[in-house]
């Protein structure tokens, strides 16, 4: 049979079909052209971000898992009309609510943000709820309601990036385990070892724990591999439940031994950055998915097929009206207000004019007996800050008050690279106290910062962190198009919702973020030609400059 044949065979079937059989259709097509749009979206997070690789797989596994569902619909009963209102509720709810959450943080952080990102899958999630509901009703049954269709939903889901908030702990408390757990690995062989935060001390080196380094990405991928083997290789409940169970754990036991080896190596005088960094990295996640795919064989071995339950139920007679016509206006709905609010919102990215000279603006050779050290291995930040426009320079200088220190950092991004709460996340309260810096809460303020002639820098964030005795005093700016953003706490949704109802929609535009340091107070190096160079440079980045009591 040609293609012309066989599309004719199909549209005649089609005609024929009954009003749920054609909801179901309805809520298919939208469902898999709005994953389409998804994918579309989500592209570029996946192709940047080392901890969504694994999104590349999400179509072709969706697909696996719909196909996996159909072939055990013929031999399986259809949903019955409980669990359809609960999953039409269920589906309904998320897609309602996600959908203009979604919205509202698109237009205060932009679209490639990551709670962006996340309440559209969530949207894509339920989605997927209300067409696979429709399909597997009693009255169409195209697929089997069971564990295969209910994994579709929690790909969508685990193929987006997290929320700031969820992301950042979850981080934290895996770089604490890693770190914790191979210093006592090493004592208990008798490898002396300090730790300092997540920074551990060998003596002849020092290894920092990252945040490539937590986990994160292993975790997240084995956990998906498990919902998705569970289903495609699995038949029995239980043992779904083991390999499910069973992910997490190995994933962060793999990724605890290749954080062992790296510092092993480390001690042993080899450079563990670039090639060996990244390709156990890559190897772990191997290893850990290739493990749970035969823990699944293995469990799977021998005949554990469910029995059936008296075999499918004829369909009924009578066909049940609202579940199609709920989720259809449900989906028409939140494509209408995807849309309008996409058409409302969407800009270009505005040029970003030509990159600053970094090097430039913060000076080189101050003079008055600085003694200068630029950092050398911030391109190890490149990936997880996303640019590699990064700068720092720490000045010292010995009189007769002791040793003065400061510390200048400053970064910089293109419009379009990357979203403001994803650089907001990495402020120093976000990173500092992974490296042994406690911080001081009474401290964190907002304050305008005196200069010399009545001026004054206005709206710097201040914070003052402490390791042991020693102090640093921190004052920083986050700048989106040459202007200071609002600070905002990345770990609460609440604040980043307040975003929206102060600044309204923005474009993406470029950023920077700059950051002043020091052992000192600031009225004690405010007078410094050194500090006059280096604000010189904030300011001509987007810094605001008043006359004090202006």
């Amino acid at each position: 049979m040609d293609l012309a044949a066989q599309v004719r065979a199909w549209w005649e079937r089609a005609r024929a079909w009954t009003w749920a059989e054609r909801s179901a259709g309805f809520a298919c097509a939208a469902t898999v052209l709005g994953l389409l749009v998804w994918a579309a979206r989500l592209w570029s997070e996946w192709r940047t971000n080392p901890d969504l690789s694994h999104g590349f797989l999400a179509l072709p596994v969706l697909f696996l898992l719909w196909r996996r569902a159909a072939e055990e619909a013929p031999a399986a009963r259809g949903l019955g009309r409980r669990a359809q209102v609960a999953c039409v509720t269920l589906g309904s709810v998320a897609l309602l609510l996600s959908a203009p959450l979604a919205t509202v943080y698109a237009v205060a952080m932009g679209w490639s943000s990551a709670p962006t990102l996340f309440l559209l899958s969530v949207a894509m999630g339920g989605a997927a709820v209300l067409a696979g509901t429709l399909a597997a009703g009693e009255e169409v049954r195209w697929i089997r309601p069971g564990w295969a269709a209910l994994v579709i939903p929690v790909v969508i889901v685990l193929s987006a990036p997290l929320p700031p908030g969820t992301y950042v702990r979850l981080t934290l408390g895996l770089q604490e385990f890693i770190t914790a757990g191979v210093v006592e690995t090493l004592r208990l062989f008798g490898v002396p070892a300090m730790r300092a935060g997540n920074v551990i001390h060998l003596g002849t080196t020092s290894v920092g724990v990252e945040e490539a380094c937590s986990g994160v990405r292993s975790l997240i991928s084995c956990v998906l591999a498990g919902f998705v083997l569970s289903a495609l290789m699995l038949r029995a409940r239980g043992r779904r439940a083991v390999l499910v169970l069973v992910a997490a754990p190995l994933a962060l036991f793999t990724n605890f031994l290749r954080s062992l080896t790296l510092t092993l190596l480390a001690r042993g005088g080899v450079d563990i950055a670039g090639a060996w960094h990244d390709g156990l990295g890559f190897a772990v996640l191997g290893v850990t998915t290739a493990l749970l795919a035969w823990l699944a064989a293995t469990l799977e071995a021998g005949d554990c097929r469910e029995p059936e339950r008296g075999g499918p139920a004829a369909k009924p007679a009578r066909e049940t009206l609202w579940p199609g016509a709920i989720s259809a206006g449900v989906l028409v709905l939140a494509a209408l207000w995807l849309g309008y609010v996409v058409a409302r919102t969407e800009r270009r990215v505005t040029e970003s004019g030509p990159v600053p000279d970094l090097a430039r603006l913060v000076p080189a050779e101050p003079g008055g007996g600085w003694e200068v050290r630029t950092r050398d291995d911030l391109f190890l930040y490149s990936g997880t800050l996303q640019t590699e426009h990064l700068l720092e320079r720490v000045y010292q200088r010995r009189d007769r008050g002791g040793v003065t220190q400061v510390s200048v950092y400053v970064a910089w991004w293109p419009a379009g690279r990357t979203s403001v709460s994803t650089v907001a996340a990495h402020t120093p309260e976000s990173c500092w106290p992974g490296t042994g810096w406690v911080m001081d809460e009474n401290r964190s303020v907002r304050r305008t910062l005196p200069l010399p002639g009545g001026r004054a820098l206005e709206e710097a964030e201040q914070r003052v962190f402490w390791q042991g005795k020693y102090p640093q005093r921190v004052w920083f700016w986050h700048l989106v198009g040459g202007a200071p953003f609002r600070p905002f706490n990345p770990l609460s949704w609440r604040d980043q919702l307040s975003v929206f109802f102060e600044h309204g929609v923005r474009r993406d535009q470029a950023q920077a973020f700059v950051r002043i340091s020091t052992n000192r107070e600031w009225e004690e190096i405010a007078d410094e030609s050194l500090v006059a160079e280096v604000l010189k440079g904030f300011v001509e980045l987007g810094v605001p400059v008043r006359q004090d009591g202006a």
